[in-house]
């Protein structure tokens, strides 16, 4: 399936909502499973990503999310509870379908910038300190890239959108680092671990959505496994 993604060259358009994405998944998923202490896996983290990234709206994935389980209540025997939003993403993406066919992928309402300056300032500090630490002559680059842009905190404020490309492509950098410093052991440990998680949810999604799926989730993997941070702005809180 394709949705068209957001239109991404003007800031005044910047949702409201935008970076609340993550975690207003997070919440509705917990409210519709009924278990407020259920913690997301990484291959739900990867999947969010993946719906960010392609411009899924908010609305589709909840409106996903909650048809995914009135169609589990409604039947007769449950095998099991579900335990992962990869169960919700044919939904999902049906929803989004619908929204797009009505004209409902609506032009993003303006809003004032969503964090503060001392925010985003310790967040840029604290990955700039992460990545300083560790010995490796790239990700003391990027640390010192964060240290500049932390010490303009104030100024990209005004243009968030930009902001976050940049730190997309630090964490680009980072990741492609980490990547071949990776011994095979734990590529492939990484990679058993994926096929283990999403096994039961391959027949729910096309194979552009499980290709994009595996690279999110190696990725954030990979990431986790060698102590790196996240530099997205949707990781600040």
């Amino acid at each position: 399936m394709s949705t068209e993604a957001p239109d991404s060259n003007d800031d005044s358009t910047w949702p409201s909502n935008y970076f609340n994405y993550f975690t207003e998944i997070e919440d509705h998923f917990q409210r519709a499973r009924g278990t407020s202490l259920f913690l997301l896996s990484p291959l739900d983290w990867a999947l969010i990503e993946n719906w960010k990234n392609s411009g899924v709206p908010l609305e589709a994935v909840l409106r996903g999310i909650d048809e995914s389980f009135e169609k589990w209540r409604g039947r007769k025997t449950k095998a099991r509870r579900v335990n992962s939003l990869a169960y919700c993403a044919q939904a999902v993406m049906e929803s989004a379908q619908r929204l797009s066919g009505a004209g409902a992928m609506r032009a993003r309402q303006a809003s004032e910038a969503p964090f503060q300056v001392n925010e985003v300032q310790e967040f840029l500090t604290g990955a700039a300190t992460a990545l300083l630490n560790k010995e490796n002559e790239i990700y003391h680059g990027i640390g010192a890239t964060l240290q500049s842009l932390a010490a303009e905190a104030e100024s990209k404020l005004t243009n968030l959108e930009d902001l976050e490309r940049h730190l997309t492509a630090l964490e680009e950098k980072m990741i492609a680092a980490a990547r071949s410093m990776a011994s095979d052991e734990l590529l492939v440990e990484l990679r058993r671990d994926l096929d283990s998680e999403l096994a039961p949810y391959r027949g729910k999604m096309t194979a552009d959505q499980i290709s994009m799926l595996e690279r999110r989730y190696l990725d954030t993997r990979l990431l986790e496994k060698a102590g790196l941070p996240r530099l997205s702005l949707f990781y600040l809180h």
